[in-house]
C-alpha cells in the first residue's frame, strides 16, 4: 500500500466511523430511556415499553435516522408477545410521525418475523451492538436503509434492541460533506461482500463484490461494525 493510499483509506474510515458513532449515539438514547422506563414500570402485556417523547430524537438538527425504537423480545411468562415499538418520520410529507404496523399475527401469509432478522438476533445472541444493511425497509420506507442496533438488558433480563433505521442515500451524503474531495474512489463493504456504499460508478449499492475485486486496493475495518473501507479501481465490474 503506497503512503497515499494508507492515508485516504484511513481518513475514509475514521468518516464512516464517526457517521456511524453519530447513530450509536441516538440508538443509545433510545436505549437509556427504555431502560429508565423498564425500572419504573416493569414489562406489562399491551403497553408500550417505549416512552413519550423519544420520537422527539428524530427531529433534532443534524440527525441522520428517519425512524428508531424499541423491538421487543417475546416473553410468554409475562405475556409479552412480538411487538414493535417504532416511529417513523417521512421526509416527503413535511416531517410527518407516525408508527410502524407491521403483521405480526403468527398465521398470517404476511407474518413479519423479526426474532429471525439479523440485526435482531446478532445483539440479542452476542450482547453486542450490530451494523446491517444495506436492506429494502419494506415494513417502513420502501427505500435502502443501514439499521443499528444495540441490546438492552434490565435486572430481568433481554427487553429487545433499540435500534435506528438511516436511508443508505442520506448517510452517503453526509459522508460525502464530510470527506470533500476525493482522489480515489471506494467502497464500503459488509461481512458478506456486499456494498453498502461506493463513490465509483460501476461498483453499486446492494452489489456482491466479485473474487477478482476483492483485492482491488487497500481496506481497513470499520470498527464496531462489520464493515470495511476499500479504495478501488474504477474499471473493476461487479456482478448483480
Amino acid at each position: 500500500m503506497t503512503d497515499r493510499g494508507a492515508a485516504e483509506v484511513a481518513r475514509v474510515t475514521g468518516a464512516v466511523s464517526d457517521l456511524v458513532e453519530q447513530v450509536f449515539v441516538t440508538v443509545s438514547r433510545v436505549r437509556e430511556r427504555v431502560l429508565s422506563s423498564v425500572e419504573r414500570h416493569g414489562l406489562r402485556a399491551g403497553s408500550w415499553v417505549l416512552p413519550d417523547g423519544v420520537q422527539d430524537l428524530l427531529h433534532e438538527p443534524g440527525q441522520l435516522a428517519v425512524g428508531l425504537g424499541l423491538v421487543v423480545a417475546p416473553r410468554p411468562e409475562l405475556d409479552l408477545t412480538q411487538r414493535l415499538e417504532w416511529w417513523q418520520v417521512d421526509p416527503d410529507a413535511g416531517g410527518q410521525l407516525h408508527t410502524l404496523e407491521p403483521d405480526l399475527r403468527p398465521m398470517s401469509l404476511g407474518y413479519y418475523d423479526y426474532t429471525t432478522a439479523e440485526w435482531y438476533d446478532v445483539p440479542r445472541r452476542t450482547g453486542r451492538r450490530h451494523a446491517f444493511g444495506p436492506h429494502v425497509d419494506v415494513h417502513g420506507t420502501g427505500r435502502y436503509v443501514l439499521t443499528m442496533t444495540e441490546p438492552v438488558v434490565a435486572e430481568s433480563g433481554f427487553v429487545g434492541v433499540a435500534g435506528a433505521d438511516v436511508p443508505v442515500r442520506r448517510f452517503e451524503a453526509s459522508l460525502l460533506e464530510a470527506l470533500g474531495h476525493l482522489p480515489v474512489p471506494f467502497v464500503v463493504l459488509n461481512d458478506e461482500e456486499r456494498i453498502v456504499l461506493s463513490t465509483a460508478p460501476r461498483w453499486l449499492v446492494g452489489a456482491l463484490v466479485p473474487p477478482d475485486g476483492r483485492s482491488a486496493g487497500p481496506t481497513a475495518e470499520v470498527t464496531g461494525t462489520p464493515w470495511r473501507v476499500q479504495l478501488v479501481q474504477e474499471e473493476s465490474v461487479l456482478r448483480p
